[in-house]
C-alpha cells in the first residue's frame, strides 16, 4: 500500500481501551476488548485450575499474554510449556494446543487474534475453533470443559 492509497480509505478513529475484570472462584470469562475486520482482542479470567480442551484454530493467528497468574501450554504431543506473568505464546493458526491455569491465583489472559484465512463453508456462526478430529467444537461449550462462574466478591484485575 502506498501512503497515498491512504487518503482514499474513510477516515476512522482511533479506540482507547482498558483491561479490568472481576477475578473468580470458579470458571472462565472472555470479553472482547476490540475488534476490526481482521484483528481483535479479548481478555480472559481463568479461576486457578480452569483449563479447555485440545483444539486449534484453522483460520487464526493468536497469542496470549499473561498478565496475572501462571498458565501451562500442552502441544498435541502433551508437552508443557509452563508460562508466568509478563510472558506470551503465539499460537499460530491450525496448532493445536490446551492450556490450564496452573498458578495459585486466578489467571488473567491478553488473547490477541488476526484471520489467517476464510472459514469452511461448513462452519457454523461463531465457530472458530476445532477438535483434534476436525470437528468444530464451540468454546463455551461442556465438551470444552466449561462450569458455571462464580466470581469472587469485591476482586479485580486493573
Amino acid at each position: 500500500m502506498r501512503l497515498n492509497d491512504l487518503a482514499e480509505r474513510p477516515a476512522t478513529d482511533a479506540t482507547t481501551f482498558k483491561l479490568k475484570a472481576q477475578l473468580l472462584e470458579q470458571g472462565r470469562t472472555d470479553e472482547e476488548i476490540l475488534r476490526t475486520d481482521n484483528m481483535w482482542a479479548r481478555l480472559k479470567v481463568y479461576a486457578s485450575g480452569g483449563e479447555n480442551v485440545l483444539h486449534a484454530h484453522p483460520i487464526e493467528d493468536h497469542m496470549f499474554l499473561i498478565l496475572q497468574g501462571r498458565a501451562t501450554f500442552y502441544d498435541k504431543d502433551g508437552q508443557a510449556t509452563e508460562l508466568g506473568k509478563y510472558e506470551g505464546i503465539l499460537l499460530p493458526a491450525k496448532t493445536y494446543y490446551w492450556f490450564c491455569a496452573t498458578g495459585d491465583e486466578p489467571l488473567v489472559l491478553f488473547r490477541l487474534g488476526a484471520r489467517a484465512g476464510e472459514p469452511p463453508k461448513d462452519f457454523g456462526a461463531g465457530i472458530t475453533r476445532v477438535d483434534i478430529t476436525g470437528a468444530p467444537i464451540h468454546g463455551e461449550s461442556e465438551a470444552n470443559k466449561e462450569v458455571p462462574v462464580i466470581f469472587r466478591d469485591g476482586a479485580y484485575f486493573g
